[in-house]
């Protein structure tokens, strides 16, 4: 993640360990979406928040990778992390989970959704994309859980959710969390109206769907201009956006100018544009 205030708002889990997991089956559930759900191995010792609650993700790229990774991810850590040879070192993601459930078909199952950028097939998606994409029924894969970043303070009235694609699986698992009587407005930018989400939601809250128009435009640009024209409330609100990272710091910097409190905004950069994911 790049620039983000969630360090000052994270609500941290009671405990973090590392936790490995089982691929359980995968779908490709709309154009440019993959879901992964994952169960067995550790999962009994998952806590769930709920929110915009996430995790480190690491992907093996070798027999037995996984067993060399640190039980946390502090500085130290991370440096022994980087010390592991390249060629058998898993790759290091950040994902939202997107659904829980304490009683599968099997026991409990998590959920973590996609953005499928490129084809595996041909080599131009990212490791993360190519493994959403490639990956089979018991395949190991191992998480680092890191809590939720969505904390409004309690003299807020409503909230206030914008995002790219990359922040869809949050948006839902906010608004999913989200007492019944809540009342906002959730703004998610997509690359087609073909990934639209059936999202359980307050009636309360309306979510504006903005399809972008121009296939290369820069993802967040349309959300950024929708948050632009939806303006400022009056009423305290709690302002939480993510994605792209321009699309985080101008819409906080929009938010700020118009009367926000900075306390009241929780922005986080997930990506940037020009830099590989």
């Amino acid at each position: 993640m790049a620039r983000t205030s969630a360090e000052t708002t994270r609500i941290k889990p009671d405990v973090a360990k590392l936790l490995t997991l089982r691929v359980l089956r995968r779908a490709q559930i709309s154009p440019n979406f993959a879901r992964v759900t994952l169960g067995g191995g550790d999962i009994a010792e998952f806590v769930f928040l709920g929110f915009d609650q996430w995790f480190r993700f690491f992907i093996p790229v070798s027999e037995g990778g996984l067993e060399r990774l640190p039980n946390k991810l502090d500085m130290i850590a991370y440096a022994k992390y980087l010390a592991i040879a390249k060629a058998v070192r898993p790759v290091l993601r950040n994902y939202t989970v997107r659904d829980f459930r304490a009683e599968g078909p099997d026991g409990p199952e998590l959920d973590v959704d996609f953005v499928i950028h490129g084809s595996a097939a041909d080599g131009t998606a990212g490791p993360a994309a190519s493994w959403a994409q490639e990956c089979r029924p018991g395949d190991a894969v191992a998480l680092l859980d890191e809590g939720r970043m969505f904390n409004p303070p309690a003299d807020t009235s409503r909230v206030l959710l914008v995002a790219d694609e990359t922040g869809l699986p949050a948006v839902a698992g906010i608004l999913a969390s989200l007492p019944k009587d809540a009342v906002g407005t959730a703004i998610v930018e997509l690359p087609s109206e073909e990934d639209a989400q059936d999202l359980i939601a307050p009636a309360g809250v309306e979510v504006r769907w903005i399809v972008r128009t121009d296939a290369h435009d820069v993802p967040g640009r349309a959300a950024f201009a929708a948050a632009e024209a939806h303006g400022v409330p009056e009423d305290p609100f709690y302002g939480w956006v993510v994605g792209e990272q321009s699309l985080a710091s101008g819409t906080r910097r929009l938010w700020v100018r118009g009367g926000a409190s900075k306390d009241h905004v929780m922005f986080c950069g997930y990506w940037k544009a020009g830099r590989s994911r």
